[in-house]
């Protein structure tokens, strides 16, 4: 029986994989961002290093050793609620401590919502995401 609005699935995303050169790196920035913990790693060097799942139930992070280096714009990226912008504030200088960086692009507000674009270590574009008076989706 299919789900209301939709068909049954076929499959179901099991992580979100970020590509980069070194997967040790981005799993330590990561995880001490989200306050996770690594779960598990495939080969040694690392070529995989999987991140626990947040307690708040959303994908695990996946770090994957590639050769290839970071060219353009994320075509995909990771939006991070903060409660306020005080707190947004105080993430943004968590993020540089541990060596990420405020993105080239300004602050932006739209439609109630708020974003300052950041990096990971690897240049990795990701927001900080102030939802006004919106619940986070789940």
């Amino acid at each position: 029986m299919g789900r209301e609005g939709g068909t049954q699935p076929v499959a179901e995303i099991g992580w979100v994989t970020v590509d980069c050169d070194d997967p040790d790196l981005l799993a330590a920035f990561w995880s001490a961002l989200l306050g996770v913990s690594e779960d598990y790693r495939i080969a040694e060097p690392a070529q995989y290093v999987i991140l626990k799942a947040p307690a708040s139930g959303v994908l695990p992070l996946v770090f994957q050793r590639v050769s290839e280096p970071k060219q353009t714009k994320n075509r995909i990226h990771l939006d991070l609620n903060v409660t306020d912008l005080e707190h947004l504030e105080l993430v943004a200088a968590r993020i540089e401590e541990l060596g990420g960086s405020t993105g080239s692009a300004s602050d932006f507000q739209e439609a109630g919502l708020y974003w300052r674009v950041m990096e990971d270590p690897a240049g990795n574009e990701f927001c900080l995401l102030h939802l006004g008076d919106r619940e986070p989706a789940r």
